[in-house]
C-alpha cells in the first residue's frame, strides 16, 4: 500500500482521485488531527505542572502545620 492512500470506511481512495473539495477536506481533516495531537501534548505538560503546584502547595501546608504544632 500507498502512503498516499486514504482508507474512508473500509474503502481505499488514492489523493489524485479526490476533486478540489474533498482534497481540501482531507486537508482539513489532517490539520484537525495534528492540532488535536498538540493539545493533547500541551495539556499532559499542563496536567504535570498542576500537579507539581497541588503538591508543593500540600507540601508547604503540611511544614506549617508542623511549625505550629512545635
Amino acid at each position: 500500500m500507498s502512503e498516499n492512500i486514504v482508507s474512508i470506511n473500509g474503502k481505499d481512495y488514492k489523493p489524485e482521485d479526490f476533486d478540489e473539495n474533498q482534497s481540501y477536506m482531507i486537508e482539513q481533516i489532517r490539520f484537525c488531527q495534528n492540532k488535536a495531537n498538540g493539545l493533547r501534548f500541551e495539556l499532559d505538560q499542563v496536567q504535570a505542572a498542576q500537579n507539581a503546584f497541588t503538591n508543593s502547595l500540600i507540601a508547604s501546608l503540611s511544614e506549617e502545620s508542623k511549625a505550629e504544632a512545635s
